[in-house]
């Protein structure tokens, strides 16, 4: 990393030694120079440099993401300390929510501007099991009742 770091700031170095002064002459009247020549060699080495520094500025950008992802991936997905186990709204913004930290289990209250702990449970409370789906047998009984059986198309 710090090998690319120096070789993209060494870079627009060439460019500033491209620019030569004139020497200095005794002679009186000056040599014509040419000055599309002169204004764009200096527009190059301006142009490389701002090439240059966006592609420094992106570089670190990416080296910064791919830093961030490294570190989030070296900590533990399933290690949350705070788990959600159920939640019931008692009004358009009201909310009751369970949750647990460790090993406790704690009843919040939730309200537009405010979280008010309502009672730490002694006793934890099960997570109950996450129900099954529907079999087909219940979806076939129930379109029968609705009137829609699935045999009987026409």
């Amino acid at each position: 990393m710090g090998r690319l770091l120096t070789l993209l700031l060494a870079l627009p170095l060439p460019a500033f030694a491209a620019q030569t002064l004139a020497p200095a002459t005794t002679d009186p009247a000056p040599a014509p120079v040419a000055v599309g020549s002169a204004l764009g060699g200096g527009m190059a080495a301006q142009l490389t440099q701002l090439m240059l520094g966006l592609l420094l500025v992106i570089g670190v950008i990416f080296a910064l993401a791919w830093v961030l992802r490294r570190v989030q991936q070296a900590t533990p997905h399933g290690g949350q300390v705070i788990e959600l186990l159920g939640s019931r709204a008692l009004g358009p913004r009201d909310r009751l929510v369970l949750v647990q930290v460790g090993s406790e289990q704690i009843l919040l209250g939730l309200s537009p501007g405010r979280i008010a702990p309502l009672h730490v449970l002694q006793h934890p409370i099960e997570k109950p099991a996450k129900a099954t789906a529907a079999t087909p047998e219940f979806a076939q009984r129930l379109m029968e009742l609705l009137g829609k059986d699935h045999k009987d198309k026409h």
